[in-house]
């Protein structure tokens, strides 16, 4: 018997042209978007940090300004007035020498107190300013001269550690002397 085989190569299927689906408008609207994307980006990247100039600059001198930077706040009664524009060190005294700026509305006393505080544990440092009772005013590069340092969170986390540290030792000294006076009494009876 024989049995005939019919094995055709299968029929490729046509497949209808390929044909552009997205239309010139959509096309344009996409680039322009994307466009529009990338300059928004460059501007918030170019501008991250800059502060304007606006207002009267003031001098400072501090024993140390840890973590203050140049553009951080300066803040009056917990409103921002005012930014870091430069910080050196005075080679005479070895004080940070901090120069910032103060908006024209704000008048300020000769007395006025500069104090480098944090917002938070763990938040930046800025300059707060506490008005003083003076009737004359700051002038433009007038300078600050009641002025507190900022505080170091190391430093003082290390003076309570070690207070606590000395405690506890002096604890045990004097029971340790309790004890030895406690014995040496029990071993005079008889």
């Amino acid at each position: 018997m024989s049995s005939v085989s019919t094995n055709s190569p299968p029929s490729a299927a046509v497949l209808p042209p390929l044909r552009q689906t997205r239309s010139t408008v959509e096309l344009i609207a996409g680039v322009g978007v994307i466009v529009l994307l990338a300059l928004l980006l460059a501007f918030a990247i170019l501008n991250t940090g800059r502060k304007t100039d606006d207002g009267y600059h003031l001098n400072a001198d501090f024993s140390h300004i840890d973590g203050l930077d140049v553009g951080s706040d300066v803040k009056l009664a917990g409103i921002s007035v005012g930014h870091v524009v430069s910080e050196t060190v005075d080679p005479k005294t070895f004080k940070a020498s901090v120069i910032f700026t103060v908006r024209h509305d704000v008048q300020l006393p000769t007395d006025t107190a500069a104090i480098i505080t944090s917002d938070s544990l763990l938040g930046g440092k800025y300059i707060s300013l506490s008005p003083g009772g003076d009737t004359r005013m700051l002038r433009a590069g007038g300078v600050v001269s009641v002025t507190q340092g900022a505080i170091s969170l190391e430093q003082l986390l290390s003076k309570f550690i070690f207070s606590v540290t000395d405690t506890l030792t002096q604890a045990n000294r004097s029971k340790a002397d309790e004890g030895a006076s406690k014995g040496q009494g029990a071993s005079d009876l008889p």
